[in-house]
């Protein structure tokens, strides 16, 4: 009877000993998991000591519902290759811990599907930019190659705008968001820290849009960039003027960031707007409204301006109507203003060609074929009242 009791009392032991191992800031993860604690009990036993800041800071602030689902084995490899990441690149060390923890070693960035890709990017990316001398060239080859890499492409029938990167590659198609989750993923996997930003409605009430923002060491500072990125580089591109509107503090109209725990730095936690399920507040955000209107509000139209919002489309044999890029060229009578190229059909739909141009003046808009010789020509007189004015040549 004796031994029996020290048995019982030996057990009760080590299974407080096991609780007393679990850190505190745990408590509302290990809450939240239920009769899944154990698996996170197990991340934490298992992990090793120098990644054990990694797990507890990933545990500490992961969502509800992944502290009920997620098991020890995804947990401990995920943080694992973050690591090696971090130890395995040039520019690994030049990563402050706090950016390392909350935008390299993260499994997700949205709500999306909690897939295992960490170990399959992490080969194909490594291999992309593994010679690399810096962060700003290898994320400019992986800029470069996902597309082609991953072999998925901006698509509005994707089946759902938060898919996660096994859903993406498998159906070849994904929307803004599902082709930012991608580039994120791809260059965390190489220790690039790296999250999404975007406005949950454009203040022109185009629509939503959401991107990437890209923090390296040769910058020291956060920077936008795209799956399909512009031409002219980091923090360039058809969404800086766009974003130039955002008003701070504003749910619908502001800019906001990823973050994997609330940020310290802002006075109120907020969360990122999620427009296919806008009641989810779990992952929190940054407001990043003002650096936006700093960054594009010399593009804003000023008063007396109107801004051309234009498209080029040809009609498909079932009559649907597809975007194709043309050079288009703004003129009055013989001068030639300015000229541009309309977006492709993988653009995003709120991408458009824009020129600025003054109220109160006629402009001839050309639309040029693959020769370079006018094949339609349009009117525009833009009067007192038009801020904006959306244009659509071809589909005849």
């Amino acid at each position: 009877m004796k031994s029996i009791f020290f048995s019982f009392i030996a057990s009760i032991a080590i299974q407080a000993t096991a609780i007393a191992e679990i850190p505190h800031s745990w408590g509302k993860a290990m809450a939240a998991a239920a009769t899944n604690s154990a698996e996170l009990t197990k991340a934490w036993k298992e992990c090793p000591e120098s990644q054990k800041k990694g797990m507890e800071f990933l545990v500490q602030h992961m969502p509800a519902q992944d502290a009920k689902t997620l098991k020890a084995e995804y947990l401990l490899e995920n943080v694992r290759l973050a690591y090696e990441a971090r130890d395995g690149m040039p520019w690994g060390k030049a990563i402050p811990e706090d950016i390392f923890l909350n935008d390299v070693l993260p499994y997700a960035v949205l709500d999306e599907s909690r897939d295992s890709w960490r170990a399959d990017f992490k080969k194909r990316f490594t291999r992309i930019a593994a010679d690399a001398p810096d962060a700003s060239t290898a994320r400019q080859r992986i800029n470069d190659a996902i597309e082609k890499e991953l072999d998925v492409r901006y698509n509005t029938k994707r089946r759902a705008p938060n898919q996660g990167p096994e859903e993406s590659m498998r159906l070849k198609m994904a929307s803004c968001t599902g082709l930012s989750i991608l580039l994120c993923d791809a260059l965390r996997s190489v220790g690039i820290p790296c999250r999404i930003a975007g406005t949950a409605m454009w203040t022109t009430m185009e629509g939503n849009h959401n991107w990437v923002e890209v923090w390296l060491p040769e910058t020291k500072r956060w920077m936008l960039t795209e799956y399909n990125p512009d031409a002219k580089g980091l923090d360039h591109g058809w969404v800086i003027p766009e974003a130039a509107r955002g008003i701070p503090g504003s749910l619908f109209h502001g800019i906001f960031a990823t973050s994997w725990a609330p940020s310290p730095d802002q006075k109120k936690p907020t969360h990122f707007p999620m427009v296919w399920n806008f009641r989810d507040t779990s992952v929190p955000a940054v407001d990043v409204s003002q650096r936006y209107i700093d960054l594009g509000s010399h593009l804003i139209p000023k008063t007396g301006e109107c801004e051309l919002r234009i498209d080029a489309v040809t009609k498909a044999a079932d009559g649907t109507e597809l975007r194709e890029p043309k050079k288009v060229l703004l003129r009055q009578a013989d001068v030639i203003v300015t000229e541009g190229t309309t977006p492709t059909k993988t653009a995003d739909m709120n991408e458009f060609l824009v020129f600025k141009v003054k109220q109160g003046q006629r402009y001839q808009l050309q639309l040029l074929d693959d020769a370079g010789r006018p094949i339609e020509e349009k009117l525009i007189a833009p009067t007192a009242k038009d801020a904006q004015l959306r244009i659509k040549l071809g589909g005849k």
